[in-house]
C-alpha cells in the first residue's frame, strides 16, 4: 500500500508470482495485496485461489478488475467495527451484496483492531452467518 503501481510491478509482484508459483502446486494460495488495486486483473489470471482486499476499493470496481476468475476476499473497513451494531449490520449487508455470493468470502479489508469491543466483531460474524441473498 505504499507502493505506487511502477515501483509495485519493480519491487514486489515478481516475488508475489514466484511465491504463488512455488506454493500452488501444494496449497490454496490467497494473497492480500493491500493497496495494489491496480494489479487485480493481473493477480486474478495467475494460480492464487484467492485475493483479500482492503477497503481503499469499491467491491463492484474490485470484482471488475479481477472478473470471476478468482475468488475476492474482504473488504469491510475494521474501523467500523467501532461503530454502533446497527451500522455494522448495515454496512456488512452491503458490502456482501455489493461482492455478490459467488466466488467471495466476507471478511474485514485488514485486521481486526486491538479496541475493537468483543460484541461488535460477534455482531459482524453473525450479521455474515445470518446474511441471506436478497
Amino acid at each position: 500500500g505504499v507502493l505506487s503501481p511502477h515501483d509495485y510491478r519493480r519491487f514486489s509482484l515478481k516475488y508475489i508470482h514466484q511465491i504463488i508459483e512455488s506454493v500452488s502446486p501444494h496449497a490454496p494460495v490467497i494473497i492480500f495485496p493491500k493497496g495494489a488495486w491496480f494489479a487485480l486483473d493481473e493477480l486474478s489470471r495467475t494460480k492464487v485461489s484467492a485475493i483479500g482486499i482492503d477497503w481503499c476499493i469499491d467491491p463492484v470496481q474490485a470484482r471488475a478488475f479481477a472478473g470471476n476468475r478468482v475468488t475476492l476476499q474482504g473488504n469491510l473497513d475494521p474501523a467500523k467495527l467501532l461503530a454502533p451494531g446497527e451500522i455494522i449490520e448495515k454496512e456488512t449487508r452491503e458490502m456482501i451484496r455489493a461482492f455478490g455470493s459467488q466466488r467471495y468470502i466476507a471478511n474485514l479489508g485488514h485486521g481486526i483492531l486491538p479496541n475493537v469491543p468483543v460484541d461488535h466483531a460477534r455482531i459482524f460474524v453473525d450479521t455474515v452467518k445470518s446474511y441471506d441473498e436478497p
